[in-house]
């Protein structure tokens, strides 16, 4: 019987052949915590009376969900990663640098056939280079920071194939909320999600990234595309020069296959309050913003600001709308900076922030005020996520929320583009 990637990947590290529904044990390449989640890593491992870690090399800490600090209390906690990683030898990635799961695959951190933990939800975004990745809680990865492995129940697998060429306007976020509407909020939950299929070959990196990140909103262990050109590309951009793709068997068992044409897609629009509330952009269009957000793990790399750029150059923000955007990285920050899509964000009235999570996780930047409607291309929209219950969040793709951004409502971005 043939095995899917998951399987695969987690047989390399187990030392044995092992499918859908077995628990094993296996040894991990590389670990995470940011600042949200690392302070209670600490706590955790620190019980264990320990004095080392099972390999420094292969963990790294990120300070990215409250960076800058807005409180003494938060700047304790900062205080606490950073001695922790001194003492430890492990990487720490400061303010200023970058979201988490932007800075692992732009550092080289993760590839092919990786097995790597991440006490972050959206970790699954790197199964955008092949690779398993998948969230665990605090206690979870402190174990896996003092042993090198962890327990795993091999998840079984739902393969996405993707079809048709995408229309004008219609993005990587869009696929991926089409996706999660398709499959529901609880549709993949503990499942691996391979994303395949022809139309796959001309989606960018960038877009790929996208599609993995959000399959955490299907419930999903882990999101997982199988390395091509595109991948190979670039990992060697990213000085990744030893790697070993993993490919499912031929006759690989799925729990289900499920097939999407994309070629009659319209641009898509998560509403309040579930990220799979989607609708196409014609049902949702001309609901008033006062606030709209670009950038995250899920869309805050380069060819997001370059589309968002594309729509704004010349163009003026809507007069009480507020535009906040949040380069991923400092790369991908100083990368826009040298192609002008700052200056054009800011010569339309947008805000550019520090690289970091920003508004998104709702704790010190872009919090909305009670009964705003917010548009952003993060990928949560729950009740309170932005740091207010009483405000509303709808989940679009850059180029939507910069034509929202523009018009002071929600909009379809098709009007501004041209081939």
């Amino acid at each position: 019987m043939g095995q899917t990637i998951a399987e695969k990947i987690i047989s390399s590290h187990s030392g044995k052949k092992v499918f859908a529904g077995e628990i094993v044990l296996a040894k991990v390449d590389f670990l995470m915590a940011q600042d949200g989640t690392a302070p209670l890593v600490i706590k955790a491992f620190e019980q264990f009376g320990t004095d080392k870690v099972f390999n420094p090399g292969k963990a790294a800490f990120v300070i990215d969900h409250n960076s800058p600090s807005q409180s003494q209390g938060v700047s304790a906690l900062h205080k606490m990663m950073r001695d922790f990683s001194k003492r430890y030898g492990i990487k720490l990635f400061d303010i200023g640098e970058g979201v988490c799961h932007i800075l692992l695959p732009e550092n080289g951190l993760v590839s092919c056939g990786n097995l790597v933990l991440g006490a972050d939800s959206h970790t699954p975004t790197y199964g955008a280079l092949n690779v398993m990745s998948c969230g665990v809680g605090s206690t979870d990865l402190a174990i896996a920071l003092l042993t090198g492995s962890q327990w795993f129940k091999v998840p079984q697998t739902i393969k996405i194939v993707i079809k048709g060429k995408k229309p004008i306007g219609v993005y990587g976020k869009d696929i991926a909320l089409y996706i999660v509407k398709a499959l529901t909020a609880e549709g993949a939950t503990y499942k691996s999600v391979e994303i395949t299929g022809p139309a796959i070959k001309n989606i960018s990196m960038s877009e790929r990234f996208t599609l993995c990140n959000l399959m955490t909103e299907v419930g999903a262990k882990c999101g997982i595309m199988v390395a091509d050109k595109k991948t190979e590309q670039w990992l060697k951009q990213h000085n990744i020069k030893r790697y070993t793709p993993v490919f499912p068997d031929r006759d690989a068992v799925y729990e289900r296959e499920v097939e999407i044409d994309i070629s009659k897609l319209s641009p898509q629009v998560a509403k309040p309050h579930t990220v799979d509330n989607v609708e196409n952009i014609e049902y949702v269009k001309g609901i008033e913003i006062q606030q709209a957000f670009i950038g995250t793990c899920t869309n805050g790399r380069t060819e997001d600001f370059a589309i968002s750029a594309k729509i704004l150059k010349g163009r003026k923000v809507k007069n009480g709308v507020r535009l906040i955007c949040t380069p991923g990285s400092k790369a991908i920050y100083l990368e826009c900076i040298k192609k002008g899509y700052i200056q054009t964000i800011i010569e339309a009235g947008g805000c550019v922030t520090n690289p970091g999570c920003g508004p998104c996780v709702g704790t010190h930047q872009g919090i909305p005020s009670d009964g705003e409607n917010v548009i952003s291309t993060a990928n949560r929209n729950f009740k309170g996520r932005m740091g207010n219950q009483n405000a509303f969040i709808y989940l679009a793709s850059p180029a939507t929320v910069a034509a929202s951004a523009i018009e002071g409502k929600i909009a379809d971005p098709r009007k501004y583009l041209k081939r």
